[in-house]
């Protein structure tokens, strides 16, 4: 399971750099928006912040959104208890149509939890 994460990881940043490579700056600032809102400072710690990203990935639906927001998670040593009731809680709000992306979902935490070890 390993090779998810890294296929993941591999392909977001070829990807994040080509497109950050072009002369774009909506793009740039966007990218640079989204950085900077999940780092550490302001009323809510960093690990807050990358659940509630995971809340609103999982309810719009996203999978590389809540891959990456389920890492930055695993990161920041979420235990796994937080996780599944984090994904609970985008499952209760987001509807039955959620349950593909949290199958996933529970999927590519398993993995980031074999990476572990």
């Amino acid at each position: 399971m390993i090779d998810k994460v890294d296929e993941f990881n591999s392909y977001r940043a070829k990807m994040n750099d080509k497109i950050l490579s072009e002369n774009n700056k909506v793009l740039k600032r966007i990218f640079n928006l989204d950085t900077n809102a999940f780092t550490e400072g302001g009323a809510l710690d960093k690990k807050t912040k990358e659940l509630l990203g995971l809340v609103a990935s999982l309810v719009l639906r996203c999978d590389d959104c809540v891959k990456y927001h389920l890492e930055s998670s695993h990161k920041e040593g979420t235990k796994r208890e937080e996780i599944m009731e984090t994904l609970s809680i985008g499952t209760l709000i987001g509807g039955t149509i959620v349950i593909p992306h949290l199958r996933r979902a529970f999927e590519y935490w398993e993995a980031l939890e074999d990476s572990k070890s």
